[in-house]
């Protein structure tokens, strides 16, 4: 055999094993899942005072461990700030983005990232100091704001004030914490993000008390796990991992419960979903019971959402268009069947 014939084989068999590669795989050899998560964001992913890692995200990263492994503990979460996120998750730092981050045309076309599921509806809006006297966003009028680099906010500041013939000035900080930091010292008139977002950053205010959300919602923010758009199968399990939690909801599963009705129940779609009847787990790489492990050990939509943003949190948000389809929200799960 020649050496140009032995150079073209090497190669042909680095390219076919980098082809059969994927990130499954990856994540089970490593025994962990490695998840990108938003710098201290109370209510979605933050440390506790016990030096414990919490909220909505962080949660939702525990589904996917929960799924693989079995085990909510076999998760890594590395705090990333939003202009380094999208480049930490495509050179493989982490293999996926449970962040803050806002599903648009530009980010899910041509730069390598795919949007799994909307996990969160949110929208952008405006704080401001009450003492102002400042109640709507019109009243901003010639105001300077401040937003942090690599989000959406600018844009749709640009858009929002253009179109109502407000002028502005924009002050962009390298993080989410500058941001909040220089809106608290008064470097700028009121402060621009997601109102979740704003709604948890702020409890960090020297006086949250002094300060309000406007009225007003100036965009749609659908928000949820980003992961490479090179590997489908990945994008799948995290994507279905996303609708068992909403799945579990629909169908009164709880963390509780779960449990007794799998024990009992003779609803199909009920036995479908725990694996009881149909195997759809190894389709996606999981096990049978992989949708129950996740009930069991991090709940279904609802009780993620209340322990971290809603009624039995600091945040106390209404669920408004993150409730149920049938409770006239916007979370809804396809069939599992």
């Amino acid at each position: 055999m020649s050496t140009r014939t032995l150079v073209i084989s090497a190669v042909l068999t680095i390219l076919a094993a980098g082809a059969h590669a994927s990130t499954l795989d990856d994540v089970k050899q490593r025994g962990v899942v490695r998840c990108g998560t938003s710098p201290n964001n109370p209510g979605f992913a933050f440390t506790d005072a016990q030096g414990k890692q919490r909220g909505f995200d962080i949660d939702l990263c525990r589904a996917i461990g929960a799924a693989i492994f079995g085990d909510i503990t076999k998760v890594e979460t590395k705090v990333v700030e939003p202009r380094d996120a999208f480049t930490v998750l495509t050179t493989g730092g982490v293999d996926v983005l449970s962040h803050r981050f806002t599903w648009s045309f530009s980010r899910d076309n041509g730069v390598g990232l795919e949007f799994t599921q909307t996990m969160f509806y949110d929208g952008q809006g405006f704080m401001v100091r009450k003492a102002a006297g400042v109640k709507s966003a019109a009243d901003l009028n010639g105001a300077t704001i401040c937003a942090a680099q690599g989000t959406t906010t600018e844009l749709n500041v640009a858009d929002y004030f253009r179109q109502h013939k407000l002028t502005y000035k924009i002050v962009t900080f390298n993080g989410t914490d500058p941001t909040r930091l220089a809106y608290d010292e008064g470097r700028c008139d009121a402060w621009t993000n997601d109102r979740g977002s704003l709604a948890s950053r702020g409890q960090g205010l020297r006086n949250p008390a002094e300060h309000m959300i406007l009225p007003e919602t100036i965009s749609k923010e659908t928000v949820g796990p980003i992961v490479r758009d090179s590997d489908t199968k990945w994008a799948h399990l995290v994507r279905w991992v996303m609708f068992a939690t909403i799945q579990a909801e629909e169908l009164g599963l709880t963390s509780d419960n779960v449990d007794q009705v799998m024990a009992s129940t003779t609803d199909p779609e009920t036995k479908r979903f725990l694996g009881v009847s149909d195997d759809l787990g190894p389709k996606i790489g999981l096990p049978k019971d992989w949708a129950y492990k996740v009930v069991k050990q991090v709940g279904n939509y609802g009780e993620i959402f209340d322990r971290n943003l809603g009624a039995n949190s600091p945040l106390g948000l209404s669920r408004g268009q993150n409730a149920i389809w049938k409770n006239g929200g916007l979370m809804v799960s396809p069939p599992f069947r």
